[in-house]
């Protein structure tokens, strides 16, 4: 919740062009899950520096970070799909921040089984690629959006 935040406000606060990278620069759904990829791989560096390294960390937390980003999108559309467009700021705030826990707490149960398991080579570089294609694809579209409507901020249209 903490990195989230920071990443969410930091590139505003800064302007340092640099921080486009990890931090959104506008409201956004793309900005919002690039911010939950980067906030859940940072913390899982800082994770592996506090406490000892298990097995399967790194392929659990790749594997958990590249599904965040979806987790925030299937789980905050939850209270729209529910009750469709949310008129209170600070309604739409908590929910925002419940929908960070909820989609952490997701991701941690996830790499706690993954944890667990014997994993293959195979499935091993299947991570490894897949946050490789994440880093990309959040990189990438950090400094030029294409036309669709995950990479429009609502507040302009």
């Amino acid at each position: 919740m903490v990195l989230f935040s920071v990443l969410h406000f930091g590139y505003e606060l800064t302007g340092w062009d640099l921080l486009k990278v990890f931090c959104g620069s506008d409201e956004s759904v793309f900005e919002h899950i690039k911010i939950g990829f980067w906030a859940y791989l940072f913390t899982s560096v800082i994770e592996f520096f506090a406490f000892k390294k298990k097995q399967n960390f790194w392929s659990s937390r790749f594997f958990s970070a590249s599904l965040v980003p979806w987790f925030i999108v299937v789980v905050w559309y939850m209270a729209a799909a529910i009750f469709g467009k949310i008129e209170a700021v600070w309604i739409e705030l908590a929910w925002a921040f419940a929908v960070v826990i909820i989609c952490g707490l997701f991701a941690t149960l996830v790499e706690g089984e993954l944890e667990t398991l014997k994993t293959s080579k195979g499935f091993r570089v299947f991570v490894y690629v897949l946050v490789i294609v994440s880093t990309v694809f959040f990189v990438r579209f950090s400094f030029g959006k294409p036309w669709i409507d995950v990479f429009v901020d609502p507040y302009t249209l």
